[in-house]
């Protein structure tokens, strides 16, 4: 058999495999403002990291003996990971979405690669392309146009939209602190299981403020598809699409995987209509266009340094 024909059936199992991971990481911006409107902020947020890491023990348990490996910079960079990536997102995303509507939602977490190339810039020391800066222009003038046409506000009238758009962008800046440490673990240590160990270990930080937000909470007034929307909050964003991600990505380049980052933006904006059934407004389409072609040109970004 012809060597060049043996990846074109694993190669298309991987792109499978990357585009469903990035469309579960993208559902996660509508689900969270079902989850933030059914419950308390840190009780949500104790569930998704409780149900995430309950999902992704089958994947990660077996790998537990690469942990013996583990150096004080791993230790280190994991416990960053559950602080930043773990509490640090889910508290800015869900308090962020109860102020500003899930299309504003999706574009400001549209500017993640952007975030994502201009900390590698300022704290890794990567170098700064033309590229790359224009890319963080894009995303910052996307997210302008939806705030000064007033299409990131709710019914108020937008009166919170800037500081919603603010919480959401601290969750984008926790997002790129998770990716970038997630560089600093050891190659020897699971994907996967570093997102399980920066689950677990922020189950015991969201307890003690879940705590203190317990006696307001009536379990029974979340109805059924709230209760499915926090399920997949957790199990689905967090764990399958971290699964199935990590599992593409193992089977092909990074420039390859950079491509379908664009689709967890889409992803987002889409589910946004579908799940929350928010009115269609032509500036959407505006500011998401702007901030999805940073997505791009970050992407071709990889493809011509992988």
């Amino acid at each position: 058999m012809n060597r060049t024909d043996v990846p074109s059936r694993p190669a298309l199992g991987a792109f499978v495999l990357l585009a469903a991971g990035m469309i579960l990481f993208g559902s996660a911006t509508p689900v969270s403002k079902i989850v933030t409107g059914a419950m308390p902020v840190f009780i949500g947020s104790l569930l998704r990291v409780g149900l995430g890491a309950l999902a992704l023990a089958p994947f990660a348990l077996p790998r537990l003996g690469e942990l013996k490996t583990v150096s004080r910079g791993d230790i280190a960079a994991m416990a960053a990971i559950a602080l930043f990536g773990m509490v640090g997102f889910s508290a800015f995303m869900l308090y962020g979405m109860r102020m500003i509507s899930g299309v504003g939602g999706a574009v400001v977490m549209a500017m993640t690669p952007a975030v994502t190339a201009a900390a590698a810039i300022v704290f890794f020391g990567e170098r700064a392309s033309r590229r790359k800066l224009i890319a963080l222009a894009l995303a910052v003038g996307g997210v302008l146009i939806l705030h000064v046409s007033g299409a990131a506000g709710e019914e108020d009238g937008g009166a919170n939209a800037l500081l919603g758009i603010a919480m959401i962008f601290a969750a984008v800046c926790c997002e790129a602190a998770y990716t970038l440490l997630g560089r600093k673990v050891s190659a020897d240590i699971s994907p996967v299981l570093v997102a399980f160990v920066a689950s677990a270990a922020s189950i015991p930080l969201f307890a003690v403020a879940a705590a203190f937000q317990w006696s307001g909470f009536d379990a029974l007034a979340v109805s059924a598809g709230e209760w499915a929307a926090v399920a997949w909050y957790g199990a689905g964003t967090l764990a399958l699409g971290t699964a199935l991600w990590y599992s593409g990505l193992s089977r092909t380049q990074g420039s390859t995987a950079a491509v379908f980052m664009g689709l967890m933006p889409v992803s987002a904006l889409v589910l946004s209509y579908v799940l929350l059934g928010e009115a269609f407004r032509w500036v959407h389409l505006l500011g998401f266009g702007v901030v999805f072609a940073s997505v791009l040109l970050i992407s071709r970004e990889h493809m011509g340094h992988d």
